[in-house]
């Protein structure tokens, strides 16, 4: 596993967010989660973000040391795995502990809207970084979350290695708020993390030169291609790829992203998953035959 960390890291590599793994007794499965991380590698992706897809909300703080040292003995000597911590603050603060006797160079906090402040999550945060020893994914998915000021106070403190957004908008490209972050820290930091569908309009229209992606698991090699044809200006076959993506998103959007990538994942074969962690649930048998047909697709199209 990879131990240090560089913007150009980040931008090299398109940022997989898998599910974990499980077996039958929802115990983390190391096999399969290798199995998993070597599909993905495969395709050329050398960064692993372990968040919402991998149900880091619901783990429990007596099995994160043994998850993390699965994750980090499965994954390439040139692969960069990123934990999360929280979503509450008394989990991060167990789990900062954990994370300060590791080598990850950052994790990511897991977004707790219900229960937080902007004040209180910047506090949190700085209390966590002081404790594990590493700075923070800050993770950006609601607009009240946190305030542009907390942000630029957070990116100044050197608490943030990078910034994950996720808010969705009908239009992507009509974003007040990322326009307002991009032009108050450096872009560089600024991660689009809402899959293929809006990374092309985050690319052109923002300048956002990464991006995260649940679908690269079943489709590593052709997701790759995808920031590759954007690095090079080539637009219209970014498009073409974006758009191969998009039936297997549209039953995310419609099911759940972390439920429909967990069967995706399994129902094509590339790694058995497990049952789903509670507090989520199964998909109904209707739905999974959705997902085995967008998922084949894909991972035929990968392999072509």
């Amino acid at each position: 596993m990879k131990t240090t960390f560089s913007i150009a890291d980040l931008q090299s590599s398109v940022i997989a967010v898998p599910p974990l793994c499980r077996g039958a007794a929802l115990e983390v499965d190391a096999g399969e989660n290798t199995r998993l991380i070597r599909h993905i590698e495969s395709g050329g992706i050398s960064t692993l973000l372990y968040g919402g897809n991998a149900n880091f909300y619901n783990i429990a703080v007596s099995e994160y040391g043994e998850t993390l040292d699965l994750l980090e003995a499965a994954a390439a000597p040139e692969t960069w795995v990123i934990p999360s911590v929280g979503p509450y603050f008394g989990t991060m603060m167990d789990q900062a502990a954990i994370l300060a006797t590791r080598k990850f160079p950052t994790a990511m906090l897991l977004p707790a809207v219900a229960v937080s402040s902007p004040e209180g999550v910047r506090v949190a945060i700085l209390k966590f970084v002081e404790k594990a020893g590493i700075p923070v994914v800050l993770y950006i998915k609601d607009e009240k979350y946190v305030t542009l000021e907390v942000v630029k106070s957070l990116v100044a403190a050197g608490a943030i290695s990078w910034i994950k957004y996720a808010v969705v908008r009908g239009e992507p490209v009509i974003d007040p708020l990322l326009r307002s972050m991009v032009d108050a820290v450096d872009p560089n930091l600024i991660v689009s993390g809402i899959g293929e569908q809006p990374a092309i309009d985050h690319w052109t229209k923002f300048g956002i030169r990464a991006f995260t992606s649940g679908c690269v698991c079943v489709a590593p090699r052709r997701s790759q291609q995808l920031l590759a044809a954007l690095r090079a200006g080539d637009l219209a076959a970014a498009e073409s790829i974006r758009e191969k993506f998009e039936m297997l998103e549209a039953l995310r959007n419609g099911h759940g992203p972390i439920p429909v990538l967990h069967n995706a994942v399994a129902l094509s074969g590339i790694a058995r998953t497990g049952p789903a962690l509670p507090l989520l649930a199964d998909l109904e048998d209707d739905k999974k035959e959705l997902i085995t047909t967008a998922a084949g697709a894909l991972l035929t199209w990968n392999a072509e």
